[in-house]
């Protein structure tokens, strides 16, 4: 029998761990074959691509992000080739299953649950109405639902898609499991609908991340809903990745920060910048949000975990927010948002609530009064705590936290901003949304270069005083983060240190020992390629270093921004008076 195993990736350099699962696990009984697609690509030559595969079943694993497109897909195939067999598995089909069944006559199987013995017993030939897990249509063309399957006791039992990598991963994204389950119970969340935490083996993951960093992977993503529920396995994960040293790969975790102690924040100092990336979730700061998602935290710990963790400087955070969630209204999650903005994460990430499928939530939605659309992604309108009008001032929001803060192109133009101008975060930011909507600028979109022209009109429309110390922030962030001088119109240059001059000073021993000791031998013709200096009316560092106190008088500085691989490398402020009165 042929198998085709597919799925549409939310992008191209994604990578589907599921469906490698299920083709591992019939290997030694039925070769599968792996054909991945992307959800940008047309539903024609999609189905072009599986109707030439001539196969005899054809599984596509859902989600929902991919949902609405693969039942098109799987449609159009029957249509045109009425013999084959579809099979469904995945998170979107697990809990409707009879309906979603009943609503599309062409769907053959539905697998749900974990999948991997399930399919193993489909594809042998096993008869149907024995194979616990598995949805299908009998004889008389009538729906059945087999009973559940137990979960998967011994992982070790599940073969490694990893064991043997060609250049399908070089350069993508791999997403990986080290377990399965989690601790907690989130109502929002799917996890909560699997009763405990299970492992594989240390030595399996050992030897598949040994591989995947051979294998030349960008980005290793642990699914684990709680990478670190075992502090003594994760660690022991970590700690090989160190030991391997990679270049040029990371590996995001999803972690619980509330569970780390003081000698897992020792041992967190020790990764190189870049090798570890977390992901925390906080949803909320409001207790009675908290208990009422069946969350377990402690705000205050996770609080003084992150900013020591940030204070390595070696490992990036990403928090998450989520609106829309129980007794959450605007002003309570104004609060959640100043909370957490204030531990400054490399990445602050404001989600909205989706209400999934077979979650908590979802299924007592009258009780906390849910409005949303019943189809994917099933993000929450509003509810009895906060109104449509509300959320899409936070959509707003959001949009200007990912231009203007996660990107980091802006860091201390808006802190001046904040600092100055703002009794909290949310203040500013909120007020910037309400002068981004009158001037209707999310209706074009923006290139980098405008996003600091942008704010710098706002400042100027604001009659902010100080003004001269945050034209002065602003070049230094875009000079910082561009390697141009090709400043934003109204953000004046010094102009008195020529290309020449600048040669001059690169051919200074003392400055470049001081200051650029790996560039001793470089030829001063391929320095330059790598430095910008820049004249400042102000003492930029004083103002960082004074908590972003303005600066009235004028004093010139020039700083030296030097750039490794056209990304920033250092700057310093470096005194070239003599040389430029020369």
């Amino acid at each position: 029998m042929k198998v085709i195993l597919t799925t549409l990736n939310s992008k191209y350099i994604h990578t589907n761990l599921a469906i490698r699962y299920l083709k591992e696990y019939v290997r030694e009984i039925n070769p599968v074959e792996i054909i991945e697609f992307t959800i940008n690509q047309t539903t024609d030559s999609i189905v072009g691509e599986l109707y030439k595969q001539e196969a005899d079943l054809i599984g596509f694993s859902t989600y929902i992000w991919n949902i609405e497109e693969t039942l098109k897909i799987a449609k159009t195939l029957k249509i045109v080739s009425p013999n084959i067999k579809i099979l469904l598995g995945g998170p979107e089909v697990s809990f409707d299953i009879y309906s979603i069944m009943e609503e599309n006559s062409y769907i053959d199987y539905i697998i749900y649950g974990e999948g991997e013995e399930t399919f193993m017993d489909l594809i042998s030939g096993k008869p149907l109405n024995d194979i616990n897990g598995l949805a299908y249509r009998n004889e008389k063309r009538q729906i059945v639902i087999n009973s559940p399957r137990e979960l998967i006791h011994d992982l070790s039992s599940i073969p490694s898609p990893y064991e043997t990598l060609g250049d399908e991963f070089k350069n993508k994204i791999v997403y990986y499991e080290s377990s399965r389950g989690c601790p907690f119970y989130c109502k929002f969340c799917l996890s909560s609908t699997i009763k405990g935490v299970r492992y594989f083996p240390i030595e399996r993951v050992k030897r598949d991340i040994f591989n995947l960093i051979k294998g030349g992977v960008s980005q290793v993503k642990f699914v684990d809903r709680t990478f670190n529920a075992n502090k003594k396995y994760s660690k022991e994960i970590m700690e090989y990745i160190m030991e391997l040293d990679p270049e040029n790969i990371n590996f995001h975790f999803e972690v619980t920060a509330h569970l780390m102690e003081n000698d897992t924040l020792e041992f967190l100092k020790k990764p190189k910048e870049g090798l570890f990336q977390f992901e925390i979730g906080v949803q909320s700061t409001n207790k009675k949000t908290i208990d009422a998602i069946g969350r377990v935290t402690d705000f205050d710990k996770l609080r003084t975990v992150t900013k020591r963790i940030k204070s390595y400087r070696n490992i990036h955070q990403h928090l998450d927010l989520i609106a829309g969630l129980p007794y959450e209204n605007y002003d309570s999650f104004r609060k959640s948002f100043n909370n957490v903005y204030d531990i400054r994460p490399e990445k602050l990430q404001l989600g909205f609530l989706k209400l999934l499928k077979g979650s908590e939530l979802r299924i007592n939605e009258k009780e906390y009064g849910f409005k949303y659309l019943d189809v994917p992604p099933y993000e929450v309108l509003e509810n009895n705590f906060i109104k449509y009008s509300e959320i899409l001032k936070l959509k707003m929001i959001e949009d200007l936290v990912e231009k203007y803060y996660n990107e980091g192109y802006f860091t201390h133009s808006i802190e001046f901003l904040i600092k100055n101008f703002y009794e909290t975060p949310f203040d500013f930011y909120e007020d910037f949304s309400i002068y981004w909507d009158r001037q209707r600028l999310d209706k074009v979109s923006h290139s980098r270069n405008s996003l600091y022209q942008i704010l710098l009109d706002f400042y100027l429309c604001k009659n902010y005083n100080h003004t001269d110390s945050f034209k002065e922030l602003l070049k230094y962030d875009y000079i910082y983060n561009n390697k141009k001088i090709t400043l934003p119109e109204g953000i004046n240059r010094i102009n008195n240190i020529s290309q020449a001059t600048i040669h001059e000073v690169l051919k200074d021993d003392e400055l470049i020992n001081k200051h650029l000791d790996e560039e001793t031998n470089t030829p001063t013709k391929n320095l330059l390629k790598k430095i910008i200096i820049e004249g400042f009316s102000k003492d930029i560092f004083k103002i960082i270093d004074s908590g972003y106190e303005p600066i009235v008088e004028n004093k010139e500085k020039y700083i030296l921004f030097y750039y490794k691989n056209n990304v920033i490398n250092r700057c310093k402020t470096i005194d070239v008076t003599n040389l430029i009165r020369r």
